[in-house]
């Protein structure tokens, strides 16, 4: 599946290739301190001639823009800047429509390539402008905070949101490179780092039990940085690069990626996208602890594994609990409209991702609507 198989945890190593195979749309991520300074030649190389737009937000630019550009110049490529705000009211139709619209304004081709510099929420909205624009550009991501580089950067999930809900439009279309600078990480806040590490948890909770037991032991190292931290995020980029390789669109396997997202994404839409209140790795963590609680209640997971899952959570500063979400708490009618809303609802039936117990979850299909929320309700009463 890589390149470069991983290492014992904790072995001392630069420089990681992750290669995600999707045959003649195959594409590398290479992980390693300082690559935005590289970015203009691993560029070049593998697309000569390319001019693009970079696409980054007002926070992001200000800290890494000017460096990019200085190695995108090196490596004589052309390029134009598209500034958006910062923050997940962005990834909206005007958010679109502002990429798109300045993209063609600087008269990019179809062979050209848009850039996307920053987080989950540029990269998903760079994305997507990319797979609609001229139909279908190429598209390169720099992930700059842990959870793009663990998570949205890979797989070529793009899109935008509705007010209905998260993600509800938009397009696979993978990108021809990534290319994650761990060091770009040391500007994160203390609560954008761990809003980041729930993804990287969940590849263990997921399938990845041993990867679980290694996050337990390590889990301050991963936080201090260095060799811990770049393990974690080539593990973690493996593990989705496995998963995305044996289902692209998230017909089967895929789906499972999406531990702990429905109810997430259902407290996201509450909060009305504020990041002040929750930011979207923080609504994963909590919606793997219910995933978890609600597998207890349907006798399916046993309590210990839940207690471990939401001491590890807790022990990295993430919330566990809907009432961990600052300011008035949601209805369960209000969360139910949410999840209704989910993108795996198929024909009006609920999915979700539960679990047996950790490193064992598990795609459950035709859930009850009304032991869902008969959960939520005794959640919000605790």
């Amino acid at each position: 599946m890589n390149e470069m198989s991983a290492k014992p945890a904790g072995a001392p190593l630069e420089r990681r290739i992750v290669r995600v195979d999707l045959a003649d749309r195959s594409y590398n991520i290479l992980i390693h301190q300082g690559l935005i300074d590289e970015a203009g030649a691993e560029i070049a190389a593998r697309m000569p001639g390319v001019r693009l737009a970079v696409v980054s937000d007002e926070t992001v630019a200000g800290l890494h823009l000017e460096r990019l550009s200085l190695s995108l110049k090196a490596a004589g490529i052309e390029h134009v800047p598209v500034i958006v705000p910062a923050g997940e009211g962005t990834k909206s139709y005007d958010g679109l429509i502002r990429v798109v619209e300045a993209v063609i304004e600087a008269r990019l081709e179809r062979g050209d390539a848009v850039l996307a510099l920053g987080g989950g929420v540029v990269g998903d909205l760079a994305g997507f402008a990319a797979a609609v624009t001229r139909r279908g550009m190429g598209f390169i991501q720099m992930p700059t905070s842990l959870l793009a580089q663990v998570d949205s950067s890979v797989g070529g999930k793009t899109g935008i949101n509705s007010p209905q809900g998260k993600n509800l439009v938009g397009a696979f279309h993978q990108p021809a490179l990534v290319l994650a600078d761990t060091a770009l990480l040391d500007t994160l806040s203390p609560r954008e780092f761990a809003a980041g590490y729930a993804e990287v948890v969940k590849y263990g909770l997921i399938d990845r039990p041993d990867f679980f037991e290694w996050l337990d032991a390590n889990r301050q190292s991963v936080f201090a940085g260095g060799t811990a931290r770049t393990e974690a995020i080539a593990l973690s980029c493996e593990a989705k690069a496995a998963v995305v390789a044996a289902d692209e669109h998230e017909g089967g396997v895929r789906a499972l990626l999406n531990l702990g997202h429905t109810f997430g994404h259902a407290l996201e839409k509450f909060a009305a996208y504020d990041t002040a209140r929750l930011v979207h790795g923080e609504g994963v963590a909590i919606g793997m602890a219910l995933a978890h609680r609600y597998s207890a209640t349907e006798g399916l997971c046993p309590e210990g594994d839940v207690a471990r899952v939401e001491a590890h959570l807790k022990a990295c500063g993430l919330p566990t609990r809907i009432q961990d979400i600052p300011g008035n708490a949601p209805s369960v009618e209000a969360l139910m409209q949410a999840i209704s809303q989910d993108k795996k609802v198929a024909r009006g039936k609920l999915t979700f991702i539960l679990t047996r117990g950790i490193g064992r979850a598990f795609i459950a299909r035709d859930v009850d609507a009304g032991h869902i929320a008969n959960f939520l309700s005794t959640e919000l009463a605790a």
